[in-house]
């Protein structure tokens, strides 16, 4: 069942993203120069909602749009039209996954709370519709910075910083790219995410998470490594086997600062406040949880003291007997977007190469761009893989898998590789070497930042 699912696309997909290619084209050239071709392409993204429940807003907010008039509230309403577009693409997408993977997954409940920094927020609105007035090929570097005020204090103010570091990383991706105009090519569907984001976690209220506590035995598949040249996150994929034998989808994750000079194995060393986290990756451990927050949208808030590690797990065999048929994490509204999809999996059976694996008579796309440099998976161990545990992703219209453990037969001899196996530090000799010499420039680094904090 899931070959079928990755073979065949749900109905209606290429008509939806004809309708947001449509609008961000829109995005692209600015909301104060709507020609005729891009009014049309506005009309019929609004023929998309009728019979809707946001038939009337977007009819009355892009009627005005074309005419001339662009406010707050009609930017607010464009972003939420194309979120639900993205987020019904989403939904069908999923659900097939879903539908066959045996996973159940219940609807999103959790009630819309106040942003908690509604008078900042009104300067990040600002700037956003002065961006889409201009359109990414207006942007220059007087437009591109002129976010910062309202974003330096959106920083300082904690219930902000959400929506803040989303317009940060936003800005700093426009300077660099300023003037637009000269650029050769212009991402334009990740700006219009972005920019879509943005407008929604700049409102005064948008859809909460929460939390309750949870307890039982955690379960870890793999870790999926985030690496930036000032911070480091480690997200890890397991099962939460509750008490009452509900089995449940969850990730954890725990990140540091660091400086881009540190990379590769010893990034790990930035996370030394988690050791139960990491010992339980590097020695494929299970980990009893008491009382650790556990949000709507399936995200274990970890907390080192309600962590006690546990007895080894083999994470394949883990997966073979209660991957099938877990409970999935219900998905947050904004996170209703398909670039989002990140869906455990157990592959087996499959005909593997380095760069794709044939599955069921369909061609599997191995992401190997995001095989980490602080793990030990290579493109050959890939190439000689006879099971691999990975996370399904949507990614330019096709689905991916990107590899967090597999096993292999190398020279005759079975191997396994997960990309937590160094959380502790290298396995293997040469990058063991490496990171040794790395490791140098951290604690140099480390007792240089003690020393100036202690004045």
């Amino acid at each position: 069942m899931l070959a079928e699912a990755l073979r065949t696309a749900p109905d209606g997909l290429a008509e939806a993203f004809t309708l947001i290619d449509g609008l961000d084209d829109v995005l692209v050239h600015g909301l104060a120069r709507i020609d005729e071709e891009r009014a049309a392409a506005l009309e019929s993204f609004t023929a998309a909602f009728a019979g809707s429940p946001l038939a009337d807003r977007v009819t009355d907010s892009i009627g005005k749009i074309i005419a001339g008039t662009v406010t707050d509230e009609h930017l607010a309403v464009l972003a939420g039209a194309r979120a639900a577009l993205t987020g019904a693409v989403h939904d069908a997408l999923l659900g097939r996954l879903d539908e066959a993977l045996g996973r159940s997954r219940p609807p999103w409940a959790a009630p819309a709370e106040p942003a908690g920094a509604g008078h900042l927020l009104a300067g990040g609105r600002s700037w956003l519709r002065e961006l889409a007035l201009a359109g990414w090929r207006g942007v220059d570097h007087e437009l591109a910075g002129g976010g910062a005020r309202a974003i330096q204090a959106l920083l300082a103010e904690p219930a902000g910083r959400r929506a803040a570091v989303l317009l940060d990383g936003f800005a700093a991706e426009l300077r660099s790219a300023a003037p637009v105009a000269t650029l050769d090519r212009i991402p334009v569907r990740r700006w219009a995410d972005l920019w879509t984001r943005a407008v929604l976690l700049s409102q005064d209220t948008f859809p909460g998470s929460g939390s309750l506590p949870a307890d039982g035995r955690l379960l870890l598949l793999g870790v999926d490594l985030h690496e930036h040249p000032t911070v480091f996150r480690a997200q890890a994929h397991g099962l939460l086997e509750a008490p009452g034998g509900e089995v449940r989808l969850v990730r954890v994750s725990v990140a540091a600062a660091k400086v881009d000079t540190i990379s590769g194995a010893s990034a790990w060393r930035m996370l030394s406040a988690f050791p139960v986290f990491r010992q339980a990756l590097a020695g494929q451990r299970t980990v009893e949880v008491s009382g650790m927050p556990l949000t709507a949208a399936g995200d274990l808030l970890w907390d080192e003291s309600r962590a006690v590690p546990g007895e080894p797990a083999d994470p394949f065999a883990v997966a073979r007997v209660r991957l099938g048929g877990v409970t999935a994490p219900a998905v947050a509204p904004l996170d209703r977007h398909p670039a989002v999809i990140a869906e455990p999996v157990l592959l087996e059976g499959y005909t593997a190469g380095a760069e794709s694996f044939e599955l069921g008579g369909v061609t599997l796309a191995v992401d190997t761009d995001r095989l980490p440099e602080a793990g030990p998976i290579t493109p050959a161990l890939l190439a000689a893989s006879t099971a691999c545990l990975g996370l399904l992703r949507w990614d330019a219209g096709r689905w991916t898998v990107q590899p967090l453990a597999v096993q292999a037969v190398v020279r005759r001899k079975p191997v396994v590789a997960h990309t937590g196996d160094w959380a502790l530090g290298p396995t293997e000799p040469k990058a063991a070497k490496a990171e040794a010499a790395a490791g140098t420039a951290v604690d140099v680094l480390r007792e240089r930042a003690g020393r100036l904090l202690r004045k």
